[in-house]
């Protein structure tokens, strides 16, 4: 009897889940009424300069490829602006690799250095292609898990007693999706000093840093000593609201971003031209925008924190990033049953926690990068759920 080609699919692909947020989205692509918490991707349209930017390019006839590592034009706005915002020099010639989002930076970077039977270290609730994308690089995944009672900050004590004979990558993001967590320059020194101590390689992950709300956002890789064992992993879509122009970056030691060219150029060749067109408009002159909408996400979180707590489900205040990751381990319903529940009876969704890792049991993420009276409204219609769930019990 045909598999219809099952018995074709790697083995260590058949075992990756699929993503929980997509899978849950599909139902939630059926519900166009429905208010949705759930996608991490900002709601402003990427300012006009930057669309500009893009169609003067094409105007102009920019439809070629580029160079591997991106345009040098590009290479040079990213490396002024890296040295600017996080203290750490790399030279745009051999430092500096543009990807197609930071997903791709993250995948070839992994695949560059890990070998079959490495092992990686990441903290967890974690976005939701770390784990998978060590897995597809034959490597093997070591949870190291964070709490709310930290406020989802890593502890270096956990990452200390996770570590064992075989570990080489140490993985980062922070702030963190799903949590909002950040770390302290103090804990991130110590994480410095167990890297170096343990020859470890960071791949650190700062995708939302632009949207740090309280405290300065510290880089590792510009810690002493860390430079030379960082990747240092950025992109646009987050902050500068450009999802849809796939554009990312990584920086590091010119060994391994001759690396990651070399998987890059065979996998991908380049990013888009029009896209690398447009981050370099964003890099000049995007900080008045990134500034603007930040005010906006930092508003939102205010509201959507504190109607959390009123309606009963505790929520830290996230330091960055637009999520809100609140418990829902007061209703006594497990984070998928909860999120089904609020979308079927009210018609509002957010991410089960699970979709995150084992460490999200008991919590759901709810995105604030929508409207602040989407936000109010959907806010409404949770809380008016939690009272019927209450009555129930």
């Amino acid at each position: 009897m045909s598999d219809n080609g099952q018995h074709f699919v790697a083995d260590h692909v058949k075992g990756l889940p699929r993503s929980g947020i997509r899978d849950f989205f599909a139902i939630v692509a059926a519900m166009p009424q429905a208010i949705s918490l759930g996608i991490g991707e900002p709601d402003f349209v990427t300012p006009w300069h930057i669309r500009e930017a893009a169609i003067f390019a094409l105007e102009k006839g920019k439809t070629s490829y580029t160079d591997n590592l991106g345009l040098i034009r590009l290479r040079r706005e990213i490396s002024s602006y890296v040295e600017d915002n996080f203290g750490v020099s790399y030279h745009p010639e051999t430092d500096v690799l543009v990807a197609v989002g930071v997903s791709e930076a993250l995948d070839i970077a992994l695949r560059a250095v890990l070998n079959p039977g490495d092992k990686v270290l990441y903290h967890e609730p974690c976005y939701v292609s770390y784990s998978p994308s060590i897995v597809l690089a034959h490597a093997q995944p070591i949870a190291v898990g964070t709490s709310a009672e930290d406020q989802f900050g890593i502890d270096p004590e956990r990452v200390e007693a996770a570590w064992e004979p075989g570990c080489k990558v140490l993985m980062l993001n922070f702030p963190t999706n799903p949590t909002g967590g950040v770390t302290e320059r103090a804990k991130l020194e110590r994480l410095a000093k167990f890297a170096i101590e343990k020859d470890l390689l960071v791949i650190s992950d700062e995708i939302y840093s632009e949207l740090t709300f309280e405290g300065e956002h510290t880089s590792i890789a510009s810690l002493p000593g860390m430079q030379e064992r960082t990747i240092f992993l950025h992109g646009f879509s987050k902050a500068f609201a450009m999802t849809g122009f796939r554009i990312g970056y990584a920086c590091g030691p010119q060994p391994l971003i001759e690396a990651m060219m070399k998987v890059h150029q065979y996998s991908m060749l380049c990013a888009p031209i029009l896209s690398q067109e447009a981050a370099i408009e964003a890099l000049r002159h995007g900080a008045p925008a990134v500034a603007k909408m930040k005010e906006q996400y930092h508003r939102r979180r205010d509201l959507i924190v504190r109607r959390f707590n009123e309606a009963g489900l505790n929520c830290h205040s996230p330091k960055g990033s637009f999520y809100a990751f609140p418990s829902i381990q007061s209703t006594g319903l497990d984070s998928l049953t909860f999120c089904k529940g609020l979308l079927d009876q009210q018609e509002v969704a957010v991410v089960p926690g699970t979709a995150f890792g084992p460490s999200g049991a008991g919590f759901v993420r709810a995105s604030f990068s929508t409207s602040y009276e989407r936000i109010l409204e959907a806010t409404d219609r949770i809380e008016r759920y939690v009272e019927k769930l209450s009555k129930k019990a």
